[in-house]
């Protein structure tokens, strides 16, 4: 995919998320918003997937360790073929398989189930390191929040996946400085993360989370490093694309009512109409 097609394909995951959390009148659209563009190169153009065989060997593997944000998730594996979009009203919803946070049990594709906050790295080092012995191509990439790397399991992962040089491995931190309580550098700071990673023996990038141009020659380079795990510090917005959810802290784990869904509508609509008028 070109940058244009990628971020047509994000506005859609974006509405997707918006009308995820609407009808489940519940949900984080404020984190799922700020990392939909993440989302959209993970899985349309970064990862080795298949839709149609989601647990063929040698896939690359995802773990969400922010889980609240799975509404980013579902909609970006929704609209790249893992089930249809139209089941992203089910969110949240009794029998639905979109549970509130992602879950291996109910959905192909899902790598691991998540929710508990910290637990997402330590989990993907396993798989990285169980690839590394094998000697199996796959690359694991792991998304955590910036207010969750305030836990310290993050860092005995990083530790651990430092020293194991797992270079097929990719941490992914959405720095979108808002966590449910306030700004992450008021309520407990983890900056300056990027010192943080490299004294665990990462290789670090700092990155606009909505530049395309960014995030591709991120990922490149992480591939072309080795004996280094890489950290991709991901500086974005929370909220993004939505007028009044945008660098909000109340829209963490807020849903829209029904006006406020009509205008969030409304302005991914913009950005789709100014979208298609790029040459």
């Amino acid at each position: 995919m070109n940058n244009l097609e990628l971020k047509k394909t994000a506005n859609a995951v974006r509405k997707g998320i918006v009308t995820a959390v609407y009808s489940a009148k519940a949900g984080h659209p404020g984190g799922s918003l700020s990392a939909a563009d993440i989302y959209t190169y993970l899985y349309f153009e970064e990862m080795n997937i298949d839709p149609a065989n989601p647990d063929k060997e040698d896939r690359d593997r995802f773990v969400l360790s922010k889980g609240h944000t799975a509404p980013g998730l579902y909609s970006a594996m929704a609209n790249r073929g893992y089930f249809p979009v139209a089941d992203l009203v089910t969110l949240r919803k009794l029998g639905s398989n979109l549970q509130g946070h992602p879950s291996m049990q109910y959905i192909p594709g899902i790598d691991m189930s998540s929710g508990s906050l910290g637990q997402g790295v330590s989990v993907a080092c396993g798989m990285a390191l169980a690839g590394q012995m094998d000697g199996a191509p796959y690359r694991v990439y792991t998304l955590v929040g910036d207010g969750e790397i305030q836990e310290g399991q993050i860092w005995e992962a990083a530790m651990f996946a430092g020293h194991r040089k797992l270079d097929n491995l990719v941490v992914i931190v959405d720095n979108n400085g808002l966590q449910i309580d306030g700004p992450v550098d008021e309520v407990c700071s983890p900056y300056p993360i990027d010192k943080k990673f490299e004294a665990f023996n990462f290789h670090v990038i700092n990155i606009d989370a909505h530049d395309y141009d960014e995030i591709r020659a991120a990922f490149k380079e992480a591939r072309a490093t080795k004996d280094k795990p890489t950290c991709i510090i991901a500086r974005s917005l929370k909220g993004k694309g939505i007028s009044f959810m945008e660098g909000q802290c109340a829209w963490h784990g807020t849903a829209p009512n029904d006006e406020q869904y009509k205008t969030a509508i409304a302005d991914l609509d913009k950005i789709d109409t100014e979208l298609a008028e790029v040459k």
